[in-house]
């Protein structure tokens, strides 16, 4: 059995994976990658009024992770900024 710790890193791993794969075939753009990275922080803000439930603090870890991923992507494939 893995370390509780561990669990999930694998699916970590492939998402991270895929959205770039995704950007870099033209099926996500940045903007999409920066929509994605904003809508995971508003849940993450809104944890305990969710409709569908997570745990806070596992909602405030994936924010974290996706603005890591978003900064990535941008810097690694550039794009257009969305518009707010």
């Amino acid at each position: 059995m893995m370390p509780q710790e561990r669990n999930g890193d694998e699916a970590m791993v492939i998402l991270q994976t895929l959205l770039c794969v995704m950007r870099e075939k033209n099926l996500l753009s940045r903007a999409d990658i920066e929509d994605l990275c904003s809508r995971v922080a508003m849940r993450a803000a809104q944890a305990e009024r969710d409709p569908i439930p997570c745990c806070a603090q596992a909602a405030n870890a994936a924010a974290h992770e996706m603005a890591k991923i978003g900064d990535y992507i941008g810097k690694h494939y550039g794009g257009k900024h969305r518009r707010i």
